[in-house]
């Protein structure tokens, strides 16, 4: 699996997301490309802002303990499955914008580096080692790059 902070995967995670363009047209699923584009963005929120309210202490617990496994691992995501609540994009998203918020986001956490990430607190699951956190950054981008297929 790729490393998101690994210079030379981002470069290629970036790549990706520069072939996008607001006519890409999607393999499956519902949203549109800037609507994935922002759904994207709601990971990198989670961890640089305060725009999502964190989950109770009971639902935090039942979150590590059903979606983590799933969303740390390095099994692929299946494809149309659920999303959580703050991840569904309704209403028009500006393509260019969200492109560059990405981008952005991507940049900040690659050059934040693996050592400031190792046991950080995630919003929903706890601490995540640098492994976690980047396996759960790429596979989660390299699931919509592929649903617009790039």
């Amino acid at each position: 699996m790729k490393n998101v902070f690994d210079k030379n995967d981002l470069t290629e995670i970036i790549d990706r997301i520069q072939q996008l363009n607001p006519k890409s047209k999607k393999l499956w699923g519902t949203m549109n490309v800037a609507q994935m584009l922002a759904h994207c963005n709601v990971t990198y929120e989670m961890i640089y802002t305060d725009k999502h309210p964190r989950p109770n202490s009971f639902m935090r617990f039942i979150l590590a303990l059903v979606v983590k496994p799933m969303v740390v691992s390095e099994k692929p995501y299946k494809k149309n499955i659920k999303t959580a609540p703050q991840f569904i994009i309704a209403g028009k998203r500006d393509f260019e914008i969200e492109k560059k918020r990405l981008i952005d986001y991507l940049i900040q956490t690659q050059e934040l580096g693996e050592t400031h990430f190792h046991l950080k607190e995630s919003h929903s699951f706890g601490p995540l080692t640098k492994t976690e956190w980047s396996n759960l950054c790429y596979k989660h981008l390299d699931h919509h790059l592929s649903q617009f297929g790039v």
